[in-house]
């Protein structure tokens, strides 16, 4: 992957919020994030195809569930950037409050909590 194609998957909100997630959960199943993000399925999927496609997360298929994290093989610039990137993101708004609803979603066992 180039650096271009790298920060174009970077210039949307929405997969910043995914990924600001995946930094600080390591792996998410799509159900989780997209009411972690109050978003449809069907967009939060289409970001994620879109992180796929440019390498920044990988895909795990485990029965009906599909879960999504960081890709392992990301290089160090490009992982650094990430890391940064969720740093820097966690204590602002909408991020802070995603990371609040997947947490209260973990604890309450609700909808897809794996």
């Amino acid at each position: 992957m180039n650096e271009a194609h790298f920060f174009q998957a970077l210039s949307d909100e929405t997969r910043l919020r995914i990924i600001h997630l995946l930094a600080c959960e390591k792996e998410l199943s799509v159900c989780m994030l997209f009411n972690a993000l109050q978003r449809s399925q069907p967009r939060v999927s289409r970001h994620l195809a879109y992180l796929r496609e440019s390498g920044i997360v990988q895909v795990r298929r485990q029965a009906q569930w599909v879960f999504y994290r960081l890709h392992d093989d990301l290089r160090p610039f490009n992982r650094a950037v990430l890391d940064q990137l969720a740093a820097g993101l966690a204590p602002r708004e909408p991020y802070l409050s995603d990371l609040a609803r997947l947490r209260d979603l973990r604890a309450q066992g609700r909808p897809c909590a794996a």
